[in-house]
């Protein structure tokens, strides 16, 4: 039987994960039961598990512009740390990364193949991560690149707009960025489908289909929610700058998956409906 080490177990994707792996032999780690910033540590978590994957993440874009080397430390040393003892296993390594590794400056989805141009120190971290990722452990590394997740836990933009609509009469949100929502639920499933083909290297993007602006994004939430969308209104970026800088598009190409065997993940409008029936909807706040 695979056995299975998901690091990060305090957050989003981690919860969906073990859900997503019931029934099989996994162990889901939190930041208390293992530091992937240490080598020691992680030396002794490896051993005995098949895939890894590692789900901790500094996430918190605006402080890395301030701390990047505390950012750094996690995001590409702690990804370091874990191809090392995954490649000394023979493990399977799969590395979450993020659409931050480009600029946000094209105007057609970026292949898996596209040069990384990170614009922002939370980007950069994530490039080294996946750089080290890759050279460490270079046959049994899997990239997967999400963008905008959201789900039943942690901080995320669907919560947030949720938890807002019981405090203001209107919101305005940004309608200049183009993305791609992504239900962790989606990306954890696609993620034990694609490990079940034997995938065991290679570059993916773990993002629903489609595209929307945040604006779009936020009016959908209030949709499924029952709320009034009306009463999200549109603003622009430069009306509400933050310290780092956000990629104005962030579309990204599922081309890779043809060769997996696999289709890419569906589309963002019909993930966020199976988001709230699946529990979504129980954090609305009255």
């Amino acid at each position: 039987m695979t056995s299975y080490l998901v690091t990060g177990g305090g957050g989003m994707l981690a919860a969906e994960l073990a859900r997503a792996l019931a029934g099989r032999e996994v162990t889901v780690a939190t930041r208390a039961d293992l530091d992937i910033t240490d080598q020691a540590a992680v030396d002794d978590a490896v051993p005995g598990n098949d895939v890894i994957i590692n789900a901790a993440a500094w996430t918190n874009v605006d402080a890395a512009e301030s701390q990047e080397a505390e950012a750094t430390l996690v995001n590409g040393e702690g990804a370091a740390n874990l191809a090392r003892a995954a490649a000394k296993a023979g493990a399977v390594l799969v590395q979450v990364s993020t659409d931050y590794v480009f600029d946000g400056r094209a105007t057609t989805p970026y292949a898996e193949s596209a040069p990384r141009h990170p614009v922002s120190a939370y980007g950069r971290s994530k490039a080294v991560g996946e750089q080290r990722a890759m050279d460490l452990n270079p046959e049994r590394t899997i990239i997967v690149r999400t963008a905008w997740l959201y789900g039943t836990g942690g901080a995320n933009f669907a919560k947030t707009m949720l938890r807002l609509a019981g405090e203001r009469d209107t919101l305005a949100v940004v309608d200049d960025q183009l993305g791609q929502p992504t239900w962790a639920g989606d990306l954890a499933g696609q993620l034990v489908d694609l490990l079940d083909t034997g995938t065991t290297t290679g570059i993916l993007h773990g993002t629903n289909s489609g595209e929307a602006t945040w604006y779009d994004f936020a009016r959908a939430i209030f949709e499924e929610a029952g709320l009034d969308h009306e009463r999200i209104t549109r603003t622009t970026s430069a009306e509400f700058v933050r310290p780092a800088p956000r990629p104005g598009y962030s579309v990204l190409g599922h081309d890779g998956w043809a060769a997996t065997g696999l289709v890419p993940m569906r589309p963002w409008r019909d993930a966020l409906s199976a988001a709230f029936s699946a529990g979504l909807r129980d954090i609305i706040q009255k």
